[in-house]
């Protein structure tokens, strides 16, 4: 039963991946359950296009602003609930629900509204972007971070470190992020996969302005001009198998980091 379970699951996600593949390399499909032909032409033909290239280099750059923001904003945070006060842990998870709870798009509103209001200069602009996407993805840093705390033993790290006369700052550096490394690194892969793939955000904040991946698929599907099918099943592939890639990473940085603490400790 469970394999049973595990085969259907995979062709369930599986397929719609393999048909994006085959699409991507295929030269014409017609009424056949498999492409007429095959070529790599419109993967090279996506690579050698400069606006392709601007759109994934912004994403990235996006994606990378948005991790270092999440990181420096809630590693303290989670560090100082989890070990110093635990009561403010509950008020935490609440706001971290609150991205999910209300769609983005009508966040996306509301911070064009605020923005424009109060600090009209920052309409339209990266860092505008890059601190909203930080806001709606800081949840999954958060969860990630605060579990490899809770496994991690940080009180007992703390108060072995304090007992060495370490500072709360000395202790956080030294001693609970090499800890907490794995979830860390767990942490910001869901926060890149948020911030590559997030389109309502940038379409409400940005538009045209910053043109991130998410929007450049989207100007070519409405297109009848420059729409493209198989440049579209390229992007959906590549960005899979980026962030497939970066999953396996994760797994391979982090395997066996937290349990070997916690055997230590115990």
């Amino acid at each position: 039963m469970k394999r049973t379970f595990l085969g259907l699951l995979a062709v369930y996600f599986g397929l719609p991946l393999l048909a994006a593949l085959l699409y991507s390399i295929a030269t014409r499909w017609t009424d056949t359950p498999l492409p007429d032909g095959y070529t790599l032409e419109h993967w090279g033909k996506l690579v050698s296009k400069p606006d392709v290239a601007g759109a994934l280099g912004r994403s990235l750059l996006l994606s990378l602003v948005v991790v270092a923001i999440d990181i420096v904003l809630v590693v303290p945070a989670a560090y100082w609930s989890v070990v110093h006060n635990p009561r403010i842990g509950s008020v935490v998870q609440t706001v971290a629900v609150i991205p999910f709870a209300i769609p983005w798009v009508v966040v996306g509103a509301g911070i064009q509204l605020v923005t424009g209001s109060l600090v009209p200069q920052l309409g339209q602009t990266f860092l505008l972007l890059a601190l909203s996407t930080a806001a709606i993805a800081f949840p999954f840093m958060y969860w990630a971070v605060e579990s490899s705390l809770v496994a991690a033993g940080a009180v007992q790290l703390s108060e072995a470190a304090s007992t060495c006369g370490a500072s709360p700052a000395q202790t956080l550096v030294r001693v609970i992020l090499p800890a907490i490394r794995g979830g860390v690194i767990s942490g910001s892969l869901l926060v890149v996969a948020t911030a590559m793939n997030e389109f309502a955000l940038a379409k409400i904040l940005v538009g045209v302005n910053y043109e991130t991946l998410p929007l450049w698929s989207a100007r070519q599907f409405v297109s009848r001009t420059l729409s493209d099918p198989n440049a579209l099943a390229v992007i959906t592939v590549f960005t899979f198998g980026f962030l497939f890639a970066m999953s396996a990473l994760v797994v391979r940085l982090g395997r066996g980091r937290v349990s070997t603490i916690g055997r230590t400790l115990r």
